[in-house]
């Protein structure tokens, strides 16, 4: 930061934003590893539609509605690791549910185009 004479500037530890602060910026450095819990309990990575598991050795004692994760870990199944609740962003809760809900739609889009050029065939 020094290098780049940019100012250094950190929340007050006693702040209530602090750990919210923590989170946006492990957000915006993890966006490509988010992944969201799915109606049928099991969660989908946003970046490639994997199904994941929460790995039996994190330390959340909830399922949480949006993950972000540092680790994907196949093994017999598919697992994410070193995983942080985002809860208390909202604002990237809802670009990341819009973020979602769009790539839903082209994945409803696609299959329609598919079914309409299988049918032509």
């Amino acid at each position: 930061m020094a290098r780049y004479n940019l100012k250094l500037c950190s929340t007050d530890f006693s702040s209530r934003d602090y750990y919210i602060n923590i989170r946006k910026a492990m957000l915006a450095g993890y966006f490509m590893q988010v992944a969201h819990m799915e109606r049928t309990g099991h969660y989908l990575t946003v970046k490639d539609n994997q199904v994941v598991h929460l790995h039996p050795s994190n330390c959340l004692d909830h399922k949480p509605d949006w993950v972000i994760y540092n680790e994907y870990v196949l093994t017999s199944r598919n697992f994410i690791r070193t995983v942080t609740d985002v809860r208390g962003v909202c604002e990237a809760k809802r670009v990341l549910e819009r973020l979602y809900k769009k790539r839903e739609r082209e994945k409803e889009e696609s299959r329609n185009r598919n079914h309409k050029v299988k049918s032509t065939l």
